[in-house]
């Protein structure tokens, strides 16, 4: 069976094909393509958390374990901070000449970052060169990124059919957990089978070195994929490149942008608290071997591989806004319990357990997420759109946890600062979407569809 969608090859005037039968195969190619680079995004900032106490004696070995690793997070947070930079720049270069030539240049910059992330020598080899040119790879990473998923999300849920919308761009998360699980088993293993010594000196930097040789492959696949069929259709009936204003797309699409953040909020802040920054948790504030929360993290993601499309096909059903209100509430209602009850007799076996318990949670919360987004823009200023809301949520609310969360737990003492944390991202994200005209039009209308 094939689908009419717009063939791989570019045209002579303008570089966009007419449209011709497309097979399931390109169809497939198209979705690897789109979360291959996300994937990339995922392992990288997820190795860097698991080994950040390591980082931070390679790189900031100030003789102070909490300023090191302090300094250490506070790089990761920079990442995200150039990410709404990135995000407004790519995203507005997306809408302009297209999807694929955007996710080509993408992966290249993200695997480049990941490598000088790998081979910078350590502190006392080039001395302060050496967390400069970490906080430079993180720099260029947070711009790629910042419009990676924006980009990818809106490739995926352009090519879906009416009425999968939410089960297409699922698998936007689902190559999330594919990183959490190749991140973490990487981490397990290199944690298991290695002395802290050979750890220190060169096995961190191994999974480093593994993502970076994702990169070409990842731009083979994007180079050779047919552009958005939406897209194409659009340049079509304008007859030239979109183009939107930042002040024009503020005045059309601000109420949009808010209830997107409102989306992302509650889900960013569960995902950096429970995958990125929970490693640290547990070894800082629980006590417990770091391989505990590893084996529980790769757990996480063989479950989230499967459960984000079975949200996804959910939401398709009954309708992602109408679905995300009951799942956030019922997590800001637990979140307290769970941390309390972790705390109140730190075990591998309660530690474990609360993973599954929120990683359940996060696969209905998030699986949607991809979906929801690019149903709140229309084509011709999705990429931004996206970009620019997603980027913004997750860095306040996720690349900045584990820093305000650590910051947090030292200054008030108290290890159950994570669930407070995660209920007032919950109200946030409640009050940001119910109040916001756009939630309240896609909570009663789950079909509706954004005006050009």
């Amino acid at each position: 069976m094939e689908t009419t969608f717009p063939s791989g090859s570019d045209s002579a005037a303008g570089g966009f094909a007419s449209a011709s039968p497309l097979s399931k195969s390109q169809i497939r190619r198209a979705v690897l393509a789109s979360v291959i680079g996300n994937g990339l995004e995922w392992f990288d900032f997820l190795i860097y958390g698991y080994f950040a106490k390591i980082i931070a004696h390679v790189f900031f070995p100030v003789g102070n374990t909490v300023l090191s690793t302090t300094l250490t997070l506070g790089t990761f947070a920079v990442g995200f901070i150039v990410r709404p930079l990135g995000g407004i720049a790519i995203g507005a270069y997306a809408d302009r000449v297209g999807r694929r030539r955007t996710l080509s240049m993408l992966i290249l910059l993200m695997a480049a970052s990941t490598l000088l992330m790998g081979l910078t020598p350590g502190y006392s080899t080039i001395g302060i060169a050496a967390p400069l040119l970490v906080l430079l790879a993180r720099v260029l990473q947070g711009l790629s990124v910042g419009g990676e998923f924006a980009t990818a999300a809106a490739m995926l849920t352009e090519y879906a059919p009416r009425g999968k919308k939410m089960f297409f761009g699922s698998f936007q998360m689902t190559s999330q957990g594919v990183a959490l699980l190749l991140s973490s088993a990487c981490g397990y293993l290199l944690t298991t089978n290695l002395d802290r010594a050979s750890l220190e000196s060169w096995g961190w930097r191994l999974p480093f070195l593994l993502g970076a040789l994702v990169g070409p492959v990842g731009f083979y696949i994007r180079h050779k994929v047919a552009e958005s069929p939406e897209f194409v259709e659009l340049r079509e009936r304008l007859g030239h490149a979109p183009r939107q204003t930042i002040r024009g797309f503020f005045k059309q699409h601000g109420d949009a942008s808010l209830c997107a953040m409102g989306v992302i909020i509650v889900g960013t802040a569960t995902n950096y608290l429970w995958h990125t920054f929970l490693p640290l948790y547990v070894e800082r504030q629980l006590h417990l071997p770091l391989k505990n929360a590893l084996m529980g993290t790769a757990v996480s993601g063989l479950i989230t591989i499967v459960g984000y499309p079975l949200a996804g096909k959910l939401a398709d059903r009954i309708g992602a806004f109408r679905l995300f209100f009951p799942v956030t509430i019922v997590w800001i209602v637990i979140a307290y319990p769970l941390f309390a009850w972790v705390l109140a007799s730190p075990t591998p076996g309660r530690v474990f357990a609360a993973q599954m318990v929120a990683t359940v949670v996060l696969s209905l919360m998030s699986g949607p997420h991809p979906g929801m987004l690019t149903q709140l823009f229309p084509t011709a200023t999705r990429s931004t759109g996206v970009a620019l809301s997603y980027n913004i949520a997750v860095t306040l609310f996720g690349g900045l946890a584990p820093l305000t969360v650590s910051t947090l737990i030292t200054v008030s003492g108290s290890n159950i600062v994570p669930a407070y944390y995660l209920i007032f991202a919950g109200v946030v994200s409640l009050a940001l979407v119910g109040l916001t005209r756009s939630g309240q039009r896609l909570r009663r209308d789950p079909e509706a569809i954004a005006a050009e």
